[in-house]
């Protein structure tokens, strides 16, 4: 007679129980080692339980920096779509202020030769006011100093009174949104003589 040692194991690892038709839960998944070692007689020593505690925190840690990571990608999507959605808004309202600049001119205009009066003078104020709510600022005075990239520049006169250049008079006022130019301002610019 043999011993039990001898004899051979078998394990069924069949999903589906053929007597009874059943889906099997399988056992416990165990490595290689761990079923050699169990086969051998072998008792798994307690570093395989460490090694498994180790296994474990690596996943959790894995799926930690996973989260996180994809929190920061959600958070900077969100604030690309906020910026995106502000950019979109400032252009749809340089569009419709460029088309009012003629009128804002004529306001202008009409302003200096003293013909701005009446209703005429409210529904101006009121136009300007409304625009000024959207974000529309007018630049470009005597005595500031020219920046090309704010200021256009039609003529250019020499001056000893200067030291830098700077708007000796204004053709046509430039209007911004934010920090994006409407127009630039049309001027007339007085530099140091050389």
């Amino acid at each position: 007679m043999t011993s039990s040692q001898d004899e051979p194991v078998i394990r069924d690892s069949r999903r589906i129980d053929p007597e009874t038709g059943e889906l099997r839960t399988p056992p416990a998944e165990q490595t290689d080692e761990e079923e050699a070692a169990a086969l051998a007689g072998e008792v798994v020593d307690e570093t395989a339980g460490q090694d498994a505690d180790g296994v474990l925190q690596q996943e959790l840690d894995e799926r930690t920096a996973d989260l996180k990571r994809l929190q920061a990608e959600y958070v900077n999507y969100r604030k690309r779509v906020e910026r995106d959605r502000l950019a979109v808004r400032e252009q749809a309202v340089a569009g419709v202020v460029t088309e009012l600049l003629p009128i804002l001119d004529s306001l202008d205009k009409a302003r200096e030769h003293d013909e701005l009066v009446g209703s005429f003078k409210s529904v101006g104020e009121s136009l300007e006011t409304t625009l000024g709510k959207l974000g529309l600022e007018k630049f470009g005075s005597v005595g500031e100093p020219f920046d090309p990239n704010v200021h256009e520049a039609l003529t250019h006169v020499p001056s000893a009174d200067v030291t830098e250049e700077q708007i000796l008079e204004v053709y046509q006022p430039g209007y911004r949104i934010g920090e994006r130019v409407v127009r630039p301002a049309r001027v007339v610019v007085a530099g140091p003589q050389d």
